[in-house]
């Protein structure tokens, strides 16, 4: 949830001459949106926080007071009121309104558009957002460097106290409080019964994290350690987590299991770190993944990189990629190299096992160059070939893309009515060949030996075993994929 501008700085900051004629003392509610309206209730209209703009042309005395009822009940920030064009000044009855319900009544001079006030409040809008997510980033460098001192742990949960304004807690495998920052974290000892449920995982897995919460309190609690839980830490502030907020939590979460994962012997640390940064990267966090790399004296290569997933033993294909960035993923090593070395490195880790290399990509394109590293290896392990390409995997045309088993079932599914439809295997050879022949009748009724009236009858009756329009290039595709993915797993 974006942080949204005051009414307060809506006013002081827009240069529309807005004056402030009621409700002085409530300039401090948000302002989430602008909305304009010369309805007698707009408030069906309204989700609550919007500055509403009127003329008034359908305010009277009369209706001033409910009017302004029903936007106080709705929970509107404030009304601004243009003058000028229904009414040359406020109608008192209005204005007294207002200042008994106590809401911020403006006064909109004759030459301010609404809809420049509408795009202003959507440029601090704008300007929150981007603040906040940059405080964001900003948070997780401090954490990141907390980390790598060596008070490590401790010196994370106090930094993230004070990052989120809260208080923050680091309790070991059995629920004992190990560090407490921040004030009132004395609550922690509420969550300890929680625990439970974040030990141990069960069959269908246990929940990543919870959220308690009551009317003064808000706790977030994270297990931490890999791959099992070696501890906990629980955060707590008085006010709901905001998106951003659990962001910072979930990278102190992921900082604290680098912190205790580090103490253990120094190569398999540094293997978790990569595969921690790899994750960063394969997120979109870029500046992040670097600044760990570089505050561990590492770095990611210059240039076009290339993304390549292996298989075999992780230990030795890890062995093999030598000085190169390379980490366990999911049971298979990725591997980020320039793109020049691409082919030196597939052919050093094909001696481990199956390997997909992804085409050459931009170091913020790393997610998309491993979904291509990931669908090569699958390729690889079907065909049984050392090093497959993906360009090489695309170039074998749409079928070569496709998951092996997703699309059997797809094919089976779609064209089951047909094969279900008693021992009509000729629909099945007619629909090849209408599709072959790109819906042209001669052409299909001549390679299938029988006349066109026989092979429009025979595709009426596919369409309406079917359900599908074969005049529909889409239904046309599907068939085709689904009839030809039907041969290869024949």
């Amino acid at each position: 949830m974006v942080v949204a501008p005051t009414l307060r700085t809506v006013v002081r900051r827009l240069p529309f001459g807005l004056a402030v004629l009621a409700g002085q003392e409530a300039l401090d509610r948000p302002v989430r949106w602008v909305a304009v309206s010369e309805l007698e209730d707009p408030t069906p209209f309204l989700e609550g926080g919007e500055l509403v703009l009127t003329t008034g042309m359908r305010l009277a005395g009369a209706n001033a007071a409910p009017y302004v009822e029903r936007l106080v009940a709705r929970g509107i920030a404030g009304l601004g009121f243009g003058v000028g064009l229904g009414h040359e000044a406020i109608p008192g009855e209005l204005l007294d309104a207002a200042a008994r319900a106590g809401l911020p009544l403006l006064e909109v001079p004759r030459e301010t558009p609404f809809v420049a006030i509408g795009k202003a409040v959507s440029d601090l809008l704008a300007a929150e957002q981007y603040e906040e997510i940059t405080r964001a980033f900003a948070a997780q460098g401090r954490l990141t460097r907390a980390a790598l001192r060596p008070e490590g742990p401790r010196a994370v949960i106090d930094r993230l106290a004070r990052e989120l304004g809260g208080w923050a807690a680091l309790l070991d495998e059995a629920g004992a409080v190990r560090h407490a920052a921040g004030r009132g974290a004395d609550a922690v000892a509420g969550v300890l019964p929680e625990l439970g449920r974040l030990r141990g995982r069960s069959p269908g897995g246990a929940p990543a994290s919870l959220a308690l919460s009551t009317p003064g309190e808000h706790v977030v609690v994270q297990p931490f350690g890999a791959p099992r839980a070696r501890g906990f830490f629980a955060v707590g502030l008085g006010k709901p987590f905001t998106p951003v907020e659990h962001t910072v939590v979930n990278a102190a979460g992921s900082l604290l299991t680098l912190v205790l994962e580090h103490g253990r012997e120094n190569l398999a640390a540094e293997r978790r770190v990569r595969s921690a940064v790899l994750r960063l990267l394969l997120a979109g966090e870029m500046e992040a993944g670097r600044q760990v790399l570089e505050l561990l004296g590492d770095r990611l290569p210059d240039g076009p990189l290339t993304v390549l997933a292996a298989g075999g033993d992780p230990e030795a294909v890890l062995e093999a990629a030598g000085e190169e960035f390379a980490a366990v993923a999911d049971g298979r090593v990725v591997a980020v190299v320039p793109a020049a070395r691409a082919d030196a490195v597939a052919a050093a880790l094909a001696g481990h096992g199956p390997v997909g290399v992804g085409a050459p990509a931009a170091p913020e394109e790393l997610r998309t160059g491993f979904a291509q590293a990931d669908r090569a290896l699958a390729a690889a392990r079907r065909g049984a070939e050392p090093v497959m390409r993906f360009s090489d995997l695309a170039g074998q045309g749409l079928l070569a893309l496709l998951d092996a088993e997703a699309a059997e079932a797809f094919s089976a599914a779609l064209l089951a009515p047909l094969r279900e439809y008693g021992s009509r295997a000729d629909l099945l050879e007619s629909l090849r060949a209408y599709l072959a022949c790109n819906g042209h009748w001669d052409a299909a009724a001549q390679r299938l030996g029988v006349h066109r009236h026989t092979l429009r009858y025979r595709m009426r009756r596919v369409a309406e075993i079917l359900g599908r329009d074969l005049d529909d290039p889409a239904a046309r595709a599907e068939l085709w994929v689904a009839l030809n993915v039907g041969d290869e797993t024949a």
